[in-house]
């Protein structure tokens, strides 16, 4: 009983710093669609968990106003909060396309550009029991999160002609790629493929890559190869386990992205975040808001769940969320603990517990309750 107890803590004590049990504020996000069903999932299990969160709430953001009109700017009290955290989870926000203003830009893109997140994370990995094509897939996509395409500067030069600005720069390039260095080497990843259309765009791109292959260098032990997008998407529905890390433009990373969600069981399944200098959003890796099936009550909350256990690593309360995954935090325990338990439900093959788009009966509250008996 001692010797088991023992390997459910780890078989190393973690020896915390002064202070470290002390309460965590996170700002807390539902957002639009099924959010307020899976970031609901998630405060019951933190609560569960008895992990040291407290969370500040805005309910009411939405990316749109009251009237349907896309809102046009994170409101500053959303911001500050997020600033003086320095964290937050959120649920995906849903910016209709105007007919009187099609240059509003998406509110998650507002926010990333607001806070200054400049690299995206999405962790893609296959769950037992889950139906794939691709047993065993364990793909990380690291992201340029502020220009590229969605630098949003667009104009009509003449009736008919728009012309639509796709901005590269060498500063951005390299911090993309240094992050995405910096984890393969952190996390123990063997290969570093990086993703580009420089046979086309040969200025953008090419200032891209030639920031990756200076990164590359310095690191001698990670194998570095390149890939153009249209292959890496043929590629990657063929032969996925090639891929280890990839790093990306803000564009490509969100196909690449989204790809490999599919691979892995939805949007429903892979966790992601956004990190900057001081600030870390976590998040659904797919952004999907999920609208056909809002309200219904059988949203899967694994993948908020997941984003959770790496907010715990990133926090540094592991032994929350651990357990075979993520490390993003240092609440380390309790992220073991979220993991294992997210694991184990899988893993048990009760089908009457899971969501529908895995192949369950359950219901967004089953898979929650199933979660917390396990913890």
């Amino acid at each position: 009983m001692q010797q088991e107890q023992g390997m459910r803590r780890g078989l190393m004590t973690y020896m915390q710093t002064p202070g470290a049990s002390r309460e965590h504020r996170v700002t807390l996000i539902p957002g639009d669609g099924i959010g307020p069903e899976v970031t609901n999932s998630v405060v019951q299990v933190v609560d569960q968990l008895k992990a040291p969160i407290r969370w500040d709430r805005f309910d009411g953001l939405s990316g749109a106003m009251p009237d349907g009109m896309p809102r046009l700017e994170v409101p500053a009290e959303v911001l500050d909060s997020i600033r003086k955290n320095k964290v937050c989870l959120k649920g995906t926000l849903f910016t209709p396309l105007s007919k009187k203003n099609t240059s509003t830009q998406s509110l998650n893109v507002q926010m990333r550009k607001d806070l200054e997140l400049t690299v995206n994370l999405v962790h893609g990995f296959t769950l037992p029991g889950i139906p794939v094509r691709h047993e065993d897939l364990d793909i990380v996509v690291i992201r340029e999160n502020l220009e590229g395409e969605y630098s949003g500067l667009e104009h009509e030069v003449v009736d008919g002609v728009v012309e639509s600005l796709k901005v590269i720069t060498e500063e951005r390039s390299l911090r993309t790629a240094e992050y995405a260095f910096e984890f393969a080497f952190l996390n123990n990843r063997r290969r570093v493929t990086a993703v580009h259309k420089a046979n086309i765009m040969k200025k953008g791109d090419g200032m891209f890559l030639k920031a990756c292959k200076e990164v590359a260098s310095r690191y001698p032990n990670i194998e570095y190869t390149e890939m153009i997008v249209d292959n890496t998407c043929m590629q990657l529905v063929s032969r996925p386990h090639q891929f280890d890390v990839m790093v990306t433009p803000n564009l490509y990373g969100n196909l690449v992205a989204n790809i490999v969600a599919g691979l892995c069981g939805g949007n429903g399944i892979v966790p992601g975040g956004n990190i900057g200098t001081d600030v870390a959003v976590f998040e659904q890796g797919a952004r999907h808001v999920s609208k056909k099936i809002a309200g219904q009550g059988i949203a899967n909350p694994t993948a908020l769940l997941l984003a959770t256990s790496m907010m715990l690593r990133h926090l540094q309360l592991h032994s929350f969320s651990d357990s075979m995954m993520l490390r993003h935090l240092q609440l380390h325990s309790f992220s073991d603990r979220l993991e294992a338990a997210v694991m184990e439900t899988f893993l048990s093959g009760d089908k009457s517990v899971l969501t529908p788009d895995v192949g369950g009966s359950g219901n967004t509250q089953t898979f929650t309750d199933a979660i917390c008996e396990k913890l």
